[in-house]
């Protein structure tokens, strides 16, 4: 029987996380190295080693814990609630996530450059059947004449796109505003934009 883990042990493993996102965030995953990672963490090489074999398993754990975050306002899309509502809610979370998380977005935006090499398989997977059971939604709620006859696929790719720009690309947008909060006036465009796409 496995003995659960002590709370130092729980501390270390949160502390390589934490800088592994970090790290990878910053340089991803090939301009990144086991050494940074335990210099970040606070901890020896060695010590890092023994919670995780290799740069590729710290990296594998983010995106994993990250992808479980990335879907999750997805999932709060409620096929009874008010279309419009259920989807500009949607788009708000999305932007809060930019703005909440700038480092996990960035993290996995470099994945998907590199092809997704480390979670192919969960795109495919568990990503693509809630996308399809969302899109499934919206296309039920365009059919019943409630929003615009909308590509549910494309809409939610467009809520991606708008909404993680925020925080992919925070350096190019926070130079050309010149403001260290971008976010303030981003919400009301996005919920004029989306309104837009969906108004019949």
């Amino acid at each position: 029987m496995t003995k659960p883990p002590t709370r130092i042990q729980k501390r270390n493993r949160a502390a390589i996380l934490t800088a592994g996102l970090d790290v990878f965030s910053q340089y991803g995953f090939r301009g990144s190295t086991l050494d940074q990672i335990a210099v970040a963490a606070g901890l020896s090489k060695p010590n890092l080693l023994y919670y995780f074999p290799s740069k590729d398993a710290i990296y594998t754990a983010l995106l994993e814990r990250l992808l479980e975050t990335w879907l999750a306002p997805l999932q709060q899309m409620n096929a009874d609630g008010d279309p419009v509502t259920e989807i500009l809610d949607y788009t708000h979370r999305k932007l809060e996530m930019s703005r909440d998380y700038p480092r996990e977005s960035r993290l996995f935006a470099n994945e998907i450059v590199q092809g997704a090499p480390h979670i192919a398989d969960h795109l495919s997977g568990e990503l693509r059947v809630l996308v399809d059971e969302k899109a499934a939604v919206i296309q039920g709620w365009a059919k019943a004449g409630k929003i615009a006859d909308v590509d549910a696929h494309h809409l939610i790719f467009s809520i991606w796109a708008l909404t993680q720009h925020y925080a992919d690309f925070d350096v190019q947008v926070r130079a050309v505003l010149n403001t260290d909060d971008p976010f303030a006036r981003a919400g009301p465009f996005l919920d004029h934009a989306v309104r837009s796409i969906l108004r019949r």
